[in-house]
């Protein structure tokens, strides 16, 4: 088989440790997922000439990028910071892929990471994101909201439109803690029922604590590479199909309907330049910051109608053994929130099911995942098609 120079594939992954990770700075954290990654790559530091990276939301740094790349001893030829808030992962990958084909760079890291948790206590780390520019400045900050507080207005329309039940909302954060329940680095694995979720303490109305995302510490990272550099790696790589973006408002108070959100434009591109539809995804890794975003990103990306996102989850569908399961690490809601960082874990979970490396949460048979990104309050969207194979499904 001809190999394209600069076909890129992803042939590196690694973490962490995630939860709370007492005495790792965000530069540690950061340092030890990426580490990982190059191991698991097999490749030193010295083979990297790329990086993207993310800004953090624990300290302010001038140049988050070339602050990284000193401090792992890189000489990259191409660096970027990303911020897309919760797209940033999937848009990195993204930007990666291009910038290796565009012949600017051979090999990129990509890594992103914080001490969110241990750097300051959960209120203020759920405070200092509240004030990180999701609410308007002159229309929503003066009535005080918090991030879920912008969320229960997409759930509160959501169910009055379309009949949508606490109990549909309660069972994606039962079926995602199973699927955390089966990685050993997820940050809550204890068991879940309906029941759990419904009593656990109300924060808005109708979102309880338990259809809140976590907050922790933690850091992922990933290889992106030219193919023939990929060819002595010791890894199974992996192959971008698909992707694309959507927006369809910067703040919530702007949308004209909140229960239909840009994950309708960047799945639809991302689907249209993979050739493939919902219906030939073996796993998908859904933003799971609260409970109703997965719905909604459900119904937007078009693996059912919408309305229908309540009625889809329940059965177990989305669980372990189910017919689409989705958020295999655990998510947000169980696995990790590390705040910006955190949707680049449901990355790296796409990249371990495609190689068949997910130990006991490994969907079997998995050649085709999308992985997709939220940022904002249901703002800017973007979706990948990652597949095991250079083309479609093995022969």
């Amino acid at each position: 088989m001809t190999i394209a120079p600069h076909r890129a594939v992803i042939s590196g992954i690694g973490e962490s440790r995630v939860g709370r990770v007492p005495g790792r700075s965000a530069l540690q954290l950061q340092a030890d997922a990426a580490l990982a990654a190059a191991a698991d790559a097999g490749i030193a530091f010295h083979d990297i000439d790329g990086l993207m990276t993310t800004p953090l939301r624990v300290e302010r740094w001038n140049m988050p990028a070339g602050v990284v790349a000193h401090q792992l001893g890189l000489k990259p030829n191409y660096l970027s910071t990303v911020d897309l808030a919760g797209a940033s992962g999937v848009a990195m990958i993204s930007q990666a892929v291009q910038a290796i084909e565009a012949g600017l760079c051979h090999t990129v890291l990509c890594v992103a990471g914080q001490n969110l948790l241990s750097h300051k206590s959960r209120a203020d780390a759920v405070k200092s994101m509240a004030e990180g520019g999701s609410a308007h400045p002159q229309f929503e900050v003066p009535y005080g909201p918090l991030v879920p507080s912008l969320y229960a207005l997409i759930a509160q329309r959501h169910m009055h439109e379309f009949g949508t039940t606490p109990e549909q909302l309660a069972e994606v954060a039962v079926a995602i803690r199973q699927h955390a329940g089966l990685n050993p680095n997820a940050h809550k694995r204890d068991p879940l029922t309906i029941d759990d979720v419904l009593s656990s303490r109300m924060i808005t109305t109708p979102l309880h604590v338990l259809d809140c995302a976590i907050v922790s510490d933690g850091a992922a990272a990933v290889i992106v590479t030219r193919q023939d550099r990929a060819q002595g790696h010791k890894t199974k790589p992996v192959y971008l199909h698909g992707q694309g973006f959507g927006l369809r408002h910067s703040h919530i108070g702007e949308h004209k309907d909140i229960t239909t959100t840009g994950a309708v434009e960047s799945g639809a591109a991302a689907f249209r330049s993979a050739g493939v539809t919902p219906a030939d995804i073996d796993v998908a890794q859904i933003y799971d910051c609260f409970t109703i975003t997965v719905i909604v990103e459900l119904e937007d990306l078009g693996f059912c109608p919408k309305g229908e996102g309540g009625r889809f989850v329940e059965g177990g569908r989305i669980r372990p053994g189910g017919a689409l399961p989705i958020t295999t690490h655990g998510g947000l809601l169980s696995g990790g929130h590390p705040g910006l960082p955190g949707g680049f874990f449901h990355v790296v979970e796409a990249i371990r099911q495609l190689r068949g490396e997910a130990g006991q949460r490994q969907v079997p048979d998995a050649e085709l995942a999308l992985v997709h990104g939220n940022g904002g309050v249901a703002s800017v969207h973007a979706t990948l098609i990652l597949g095991s194979q250079p083309h479609g499904r093995a022969p």
